[in-house]
C-alpha cells in the first residue's frame, strides 16, 4: 500500500468520525425542538458520509485496499446551543488540514492522479470552513434568541452547491 493510499484510509475514517459527529449535533438541535438547525447538521453528515465513500471508490478504483475504520465515540453533551457548531467549524479546520497534508503527500510522492483527486476535496474544505464560519458568527449574535438562527437557515437554505456537480464518484453510488 502506497503512503498516498495508507494515509487515504486513514481520512476515511476521519470522515466517518466527522460525520457521525454532525449525526450527535443534529441529534442535540432535533431533541431542543430546532427543526432547521437539525436538519442542516443531518444534511452535513450525510455530505461527510459521502466524503468517505468517494474515497473508497477511488481507493477501489486505484487497486488499493480499502480499510474500513472503526471511529470513536463523538461527542454529545454541549454547555449551550452554540456549542456544536464552534466544535463544527474546529473538526472543518481540522480536516482542511488533513486534506491539505493528502495532497501534499501526492504532489511528493510525484502521483498527480491522487493530487486532482484532491483537489475537489481542498475546494470543498474551503467552502465548508467559510459557511460554518458564517454560521458560528449568526449563533454567537443571536445566542440570545436562538430562534433567529433557525429563521436564518430557513431563508439561506438553498439548492445543491455547484462544486457538487463536479464531485468524484461515491462507492455505493448516490445512496
Amino acid at each position: 500500500m502506497t503512503t498516498f493510499s495508507h494515509k487515504l484510509n486513514e481520512q476515511i475514517a476521519y470522515e466517518f468520525a466527522a460525520s457521525q459527529q454532525y449525526i450527535a449535533i443534529a441529534v442535540h438541535y432535533d431533541a431542543e425542538t430546532l427543526p432547521q438547525l437539525a436538519a442542516h447538521f443531518y444534511q452535513q453528515a450525510v455530505e461527510e458520509r459521502n466524503h468517505a465513500m468517494m474515497m473508497v471508490q477511488y481507493l477501489l478504483d486505484s487497486g488499493e485496499k480499502v480499510v474500513v475504520p472503526a471511529v470513536a465515540a463523538p461527542q454529545v453533551d454541549f454547555a449551550d446551543d452554540v456549542a456544536p457548531v464552534a466544535l463544527a467549524l474546529e473538526q472543518e479546520r481540522r480536516v482542511t488540514a488533513q486534506i491539505s497534508e493528502l495532497a501534499i503527500t501526492a504532489r511528493e510522492a510525484g502521483d498527480l492522479v491522487a493530487e486532482q483527486f484532491m483537489h475537489w476535496f481542498l475546494q470543498e474544505q474551503r467552502e465548508e470552513v467559510s459557511s460554518m464560519s458564517a454560521l458560528l458568527q449568526v449563533m454567537e449574535r443571536l445566542r440570545d434568541n436562538i430562534m433567529l438562527v433557525e429563521e436564518y437557515l430557513a431563508r439561506e437554505a438553498g439548492g445543491e452547491s455547484p462544486l457538487e456537480q463536479g464531485a468524484p464518484p461515491a462507492a455505493g453510488g448516490a445512496l
